[in-house]
């Protein structure tokens, strides 16, 4: 079996711990003066549980990872795969077409005006299309009184959405790369925790019957991290 690698950081803590990070890879972290010897035999104590994270981690999308913003490269909306054409104009824009997403700007070799051009772009569309979403949910369910104090819609980095105690809504604007079918389930999740602000039984038990294969959506929806 292949040897575990992992990084150490000493700190002033008073225990080990193990963070397991999927660009990182192992970290421990270890109070001052704690043997590398203590340590290798706590890691291989864990062996067996770091192995299985790591394969989780290895089937991870990451939806933005390595983009540089050139001519040809792939971009996601709603679940499907659209080219980046670039052309030069003096007005600037983005539009979807097809299945292109085309970006006009003044020098197509300008990475860091493109990236802007269409990271502002991509929250307008979901501030657009998302809170739509919640409205017509809000409507479909109307019999579930659903009532959210306001909506919000902004990148978010490790949630995909949350309701406050105040029934104010936030929803990740990258939800709106992914096929529709996650972001009704964030939608009906969070308007759900409107009547029970708790992961409790009968919160799921409300979450089931609005989403019947909510288990299965979410799931899927855990194999993409927006890192």
């Amino acid at each position: 079996m292949e040897e575990l690698k992992y990084n150490v950081v000493f700190s002033g803590r008073r225990s080990v711990s193990i963070i397991i990070s999927p660009d990182i890879g192992v970290t421990v972290r270890a109070p001052y003066r704690t043997s590398l010897k203590t340590i290798d035999k706590f890691i291989q104590e864990k062996s067996e549980w770091i192995r299985k994270h790591l394969v989780d981690h290895s089937g991870l999308t990451r939806i933005n990872k390595g983009k540089k913003y050139t001519e040809g490269e792939i971009h996601l909306f709603g679940g499907k795969e659209y080219k980046l054409i670039l052309t030069k104009s003096e007005k600037q824009f983005v539009r979807k077409f097809d299945e292109i997403i085309e970006v006009g700007v003044r020098s197509i070799d300008d990475s860091e005006i493109i990236r802007v051009l269409l990271e502002k772009w991509y929250r307008q569309q979901a501030f657009e299309i998302l809170r739509h979403k919640v409205e017509v949910n809000c409507n479909k369910y109307r019999d579930y009184d659903f009532d959210p104090l306001a909506i919000s819609v902004k990148p978010l980095k490790s949630r995909w959405g949350s309701c406050s105690s105040k029934g104010k809504i936030t929803l990740n604007a990258e939800l709106i790369k992914l096929d529709e079918k996650f972001a009704e389930y964030v939608i009906i999740h969070e308007l759900c925790h409107l009547k029970f602000h708790n992961h409790g039984r009968d919160f799921y038990i409300l979450l089931e019957e609005l989403v019947p294969d909510y288990k299965s959506i979410r799931k899927e929806l855990r194999h993409f991290i927006t890192k």
